[in-house]
């Protein structure tokens, strides 16, 4: 006989548990429960109602799991996934789409059926021995127009405690909605460890994305891209919401930039993992209000932003005390962090790839016992941390957080910036002419060499526009033709600007810009929202003058800034730029239902470009526009 839901509750749960769940009135979340308690067959079953107990029992449980060690420092704690678990896994993430739906060539997907039974013969008995902890959390400040529901369940008490840390607790919000049944469902399970505490069964790693249910499942994996469902996981589905609605679900930082007298303007911007985006976000002397995701409304005409998160899960190598002095700080005082794939020494401190500290010889990592020269079983040297080793820490922890973190009706986008891990076109930093050329020829027109937050070989240049390419699922050409509309709306357009923080020398290759100097573009764009200063109009958008950047330069950092380093960050590259401008119009040739606009401003582009050459030659130096 097939049990009644209630029935599978009320026999699974202990009084105090099934108490927690009962307060909240809604069948579905009961039936989705017992569902997957009952397939799952967890040992034992942990209902968080987001209280300070809750939390308290989830962060030891991580420690009396093996999930998690205590570290040197008072509530620092380490996480190792699995050696070959240590990145987004494309291949293996999927859309269920039934038969006749097609998202684009871009967007891999299985059918609807043949994948529901695939994930749920992996996930049956699949938590026997296990704890399952069932944890309710909102994305988006509470009792908001932007806020969305959402229910976890996991037998990793590292993906728990990590959700605790980066949302804001969702369990009232359920008690208060009834029995709404808007709300997204993650189904995760961590599958059989090893001695490390680590999957063990990665062959069959699966993230499956079911759209018509907005439920993601997960299966044998532990790393936190693939895990953490509130996360890019999320994104999936918030992004299928947000197109039918008329909103925006961006993968986009979100900052707050000090002007004269004491104006602060709000910018987004979206940039590629490991492509400067965290510390663009904790720049020091402006604030932050997120570093990854968020949701964009039109409200009385205006865009407003808000931060869906209320942490960082943010990739920790290269952070040091002189180029990030926040986020230095923070993970060096008495916060709640999880530190991930890191070296661990034998006095119980970490160190990573790109601290400015001596790297001890030996210690324990990713790889288990390290010493400095190990290799792998490919022959390839490890580091000391993985590439993509990461820190989990509540955005409270920073001293430059922004009041408006949560303001229920979200902040005043002044300006979207989009960036990428380009070595030859682009210029450090420009503006769009309007918003359709924004949109079109900066943000869809993104390409990044790969890194190591993505499986596979590093430095090939990846087509990705909005940076939100490996999280959509809708077509590409709805998805601008979406952000396309939703400027039209707006009383007030946020400017657009592009910035390449990468940009080499043609002939030595070396970067030329420094890691800070990043910090003198955003002062220069916060002025050119306002229109305080002027701007030199070039093929591809408008750029500073040297006048200006040498101000700013030394105000901002205290810096000499020379005419021939000006020259050569801001010389125009014009078979670069035609190159990627013929690139980019291929890519969308072969893609269906592309708006004519993108073809129109990608051919005007192009003839300015073609223009200049003929007047200027193939390199120009930006004081030849004036």
């Amino acid at each position: 006989m097939i049990k009644d839901f209630m029935e599978i509750l009320e026999e699974r749960l202990d009084r105090e548990n099934y108490r927690k769940l009962m307060l909240i009135k809604n069948p579905l979340v009961h039936s989705i429960i017992a569902k997957y308690i009952e397939h799952c067959n967890p040992k034992k079953i942990f209902i968080s109602d987001g209280t300070r107990k809750s939390l308290e029992y989830i962060r030891e449980a991580a420690i009396r799991s093996g999930e998690e060690k205590k570290l040197k420092i008072k509530g620092h704690t380490v996480h190792f996934d699995g050696y070959y678990d240590q990145a987004r896994d494309r291949e293996n993430t999927r859309f269920l789409l039934p038969k006749g739906v097609d998202l684009g060539s871009s967007i891999k997907s299985i059918d609807r059926e043949e994948g529901l039974k695939e994930i749920h013969e992996l996930m049956h008995g699949i938590m026997y021995g296990h704890e399952l902890y069932i944890c309710f959390y909102s994305l988006g400040p509470t009792n908001s127009v932007f806020s969305i529901p959402c229910l976890q369940l996991t037998d990793s008490s590292y993906v728990a405690h990590s959700e605790n840390i980066l949302y804001r607790q969702g369990y009232k919000e359920f008690i208060e909605r009834g029995e709404n049944k808007y709300f997204f469902r993650f189904i995760h399970s961590e599958g059989r460890l090893d001695e490390y505490k680590t999957s063990k069964d990665i062959d069959k790693r699966r993230i499956y994305i079911d759209l018509e249910e907005d439920t993601v499942y997960s299966v044998n994996t532990q790393y936190g891209g693939n895990t953490i469902g509130l996360k890019k996981l999320a994104m999936r589905l918030a992004i299928n919401h947000a197109a039918k609605e008329g909103w925006l679900t961006e993968h986009m930082l979100i900052m707050g930039v000090h002007g004269p007298k004491n104006r602060v303007t709000y910018f987004t911007g979206a940039f590629p993992s490991m492509c400067g985006k965290t510390s663009t976000a904790m720049l020091d002397n402006e604030t932050i209000v997120g570093d990854d995701i968020a949701y964009i409304r039109e409200i009385d005409g205006i865009a407003r932003a808000v931060n869906v998160e209320q942490g960082v899960f943010g990739i920790i190598k290269g952070i040091n005390s002189k180029d990030d002095p926040v986020q230095w700080d923070v993970l060096h005082s008495e916060n709640e962090i999880i530190f991930s794939n890191v070296l661990v020494s034998k006095n119980g401190f970490v160190y990573w790839d790109g601290t400015n500290r001596d790297i001890p010889k030996e210690g324990f990592n990713h790889s288990g016992e390290w010493w400095s020269g190990k290799k792998d079983r490919e022959g390839n040297e490890i580091p000391c941390s993985h590439p993509n080793a990461r820190f989990t820490v509540a955005l409270k922890a920073f001293k430059n957080l922004d009041s408006e973190l949560d303001n229920p009706k979200g902040v005043e986008v002044g300006a979207i910036v989009y960036g990428g891990r380009d070595s030859d076109t682009w210029v450090p930093v420009q503006e769009a002419f309007n918003w359709e050329h924004g949109i079109i020829a900066k943000g869809a027109s993104i390409e990044s060499e790969r890194t190591a937050a993505v499986l596979g070989r590093e430095g090939v240049r990846e087509f990705n526009p909005m940076s939100n390419l490996d999280f959509l699922s809708i077509s590409i050409p709805r998805y601008i033709e979406i952000n396309l509309e939703f400027g039209r709306k707006l009383k007030r357009q946020p400017k657009i600007f592009a910035v390449n923080y990468f940009i080499r020398d043609r002939y030595t290759k070396k970067y030329l810009t420094e890691k800070n100097d990043k910090k003198v573009w955003y002062k220069w764009m916060e002025l050119r929202v306002h229109n305080d200063i002027p701007a030199i109009e070039t093929p591809t958008g408008y750029i500073p003058y040297y006048e200006h950047l040498k101000a700013l330069f030394r105000k901002t950092l205290n810096k000499k800034y020379s005419k021939r380093d000006y020259i050569k960050q801001f010389m125009i590259r014009i078979p670069e730029n035609l190159n990627k401008n013929q690139r980019i119009r291929r890519i969308y040739e072969n893609m269906k239902d592309v708006s004519t606009v993108v073809f129109d401003v990608l051919d005007e582009e192009k003839e300015r470009l073609i223009e200049a050459e003929r007047r200027y030659g193939d390199y120009i130096p930006p004081q030849s526009f004036i």
